[in-house]
């Protein structure tokens, strides 16, 4: 069954909180951290993509890029300032995007429920990208954003999150893409052994988002604990932090795909081969309205590939849109065999929307895209009941959790 525990979260002078939360590190390039942090001195890209902080050329998994993160953490923490809370407690974080808000928990999750299976994975994580967050997260002494979990819905965590949210949040603030951001205590010794009782009595948790966190935790406690001869497991090391949403208030966006060239093909030779296992057919839509159908964007229109295979007897991940487009078209077709390591690819997330894909096409960045129809939170959830591995950016969840808000210190 799954452990959580409260912690004393280091967190912002809220007034300045606006100033200090960043988006995930993983979500924009070099180039846009960069531009996000421009002028902004308290902005947490200082941190977490320090790099932007080094001469250009920089080499972002350099040793130079550490030492500079712990300088930028250090001096964030005196001049921001950041505070840390005096005993440990649990947090409702609250997000509202477009007029609808998905709550959860933050807590300290398990390292040993993430190596024992409680807390289940359903992708695989690059080793550089692991290397990369290990470091950081040990340079600093300190886990800087969240893992994101979802569990099945909780009727009784639900009730005690919104008595908790009648009260004043103490951190509450619109970002500058519009979703707003609420952070209230759950201090109250009643409550913080309710919500370990509510989680003692579920069998699983799932990653939806930050395997490369939950992976980079996971080490650090491995380093730690072999470097500290009095090792307990009470240790806060043995824990990473985290934010826990039901399932059913969770928005899954789909991912977008660009691939750069049509393998030799021309665009008629390209679409023969899709008739082998889709019915095409013009559409207006850029975005599929139902699973098992594909758009695609090729010499300026919109086609509908609709899958013509019979899919009833396949797993469930080769069920899943991206899969069927992997499997038929992508690997097949286009002669892209691993889309983890292949350059002729590119991934958009949802948030982006489909004029990017046009623009993309049509400039010629890219030779043909695919808008996807979204993955569903009850998929993940069955993928990773089983044991299973999505294929590559299957999810693109909205709105995103903030770096910096709360921040789990490992001493």
């Amino acid at each position: 069954m799954a452990t959580v525990h409260p912690f004393k979260a280091v967190f912002p002078f809220p007034p300045v909180a606006p100033q200090v939360a960043a988006p995930p590190y993983d979500v924009v390039s070099g180039e846009e951290a960069a531009a996000q942090a421009k002028g902004k001195p308290l902005h947490f890209f200082h941190v977490s993509r320090s790099e932007i902080d080094l001469p250009a050329g920089t080499d972002p998994y350099s040793p130079a890029v550490y030492a500079q993160a712990k300088a930028n953490y250090e001096r964030l923490r005196r001049e921001a300032p950041l505070f840390q809370e005096t005993e440990p407690v649990f947090y409702v974080y609250s997000l509202v995007m477009n007029g609808r808000r998905q709550t959860g928990l933050a807590a300290a999750a398990s390292v040993d429920d993430y190596e024992g299976g409680i807390i289940k994975k359903h992708e695989k994580t690059r080793k550089d990208k692991e290397d990369d967050r290990t470091r950081h997260i040990l340079a600093l002494d300190s886990q800087t954003g969240p893992v994101f979990l979802t569990c099945k819905p909780e009727a009784r965590l639900a009730a005690l999150s919104a008595r908790v949210m009648q009260a004043p949040p103490f951190l509450d603030f619109t970002a500058d893409d519009g979703v707003r951001h609420s952070v209230w205590r759950v201090a109250a010794a009643a409550d913080i052994a309710a919500i370990r009782a509510i989680f003692a009595a579920m069998p699983a948790l799932y990653i939806a988002d930050g395997h490369h966190r939950a992976a980079s935790a996971d080490r650090t406690r491995e380093q730690r604990r072999q470097a500290n001869p009095r090792h307990t497991g009470q240790e806060e090391y043995n824990r990473f932090l985290a934010v826990i949403f039901p399932a059913d208030q969770l928005a899954i966006l789909p991912y977008n795909r660009l691939v750069l060239d049509l393998n030799g093909l021309t665009p008629a030779e390209f679409l023969k081969r899709c008739e082998a296992h889709f019915r095409i057919t013009p559409t207006d839509a850029p975005a599929p309205a139902q699973p098992g159908t594909v758009h695609l964007f090729l010499g300026g229109r919109w086609l509908a590939l609709a899958c013509a295979a019979d899919t009833a007897g396949l797993s469930a991940i080769d069920r899943l849109d991206v899969s069927l487009l992997q499997n038929l078209v992508l690997g097949p077709v286009l002669g892209i065999a691993d889309p983890r390591t292949s350059k002729r690819i590119e991934f958009v997330g949802g948030i982006r929307g489909t004029r990017c894909l046009e623009e993309k096409v049509c400039a010629g960045e890219a030779a043909v895209a695919f808008s996807m129809y979204p993955t569903t939170v009850q998929q993940l959830m069955d993928i990773a009941d089983e044991g299973g591995i999505m294929p590559p950016k299957s999810t693109w969840f909205e709105p995103k959790l903030r770096d910096a808000l709360l921040i789990h210190d490992l001493d």
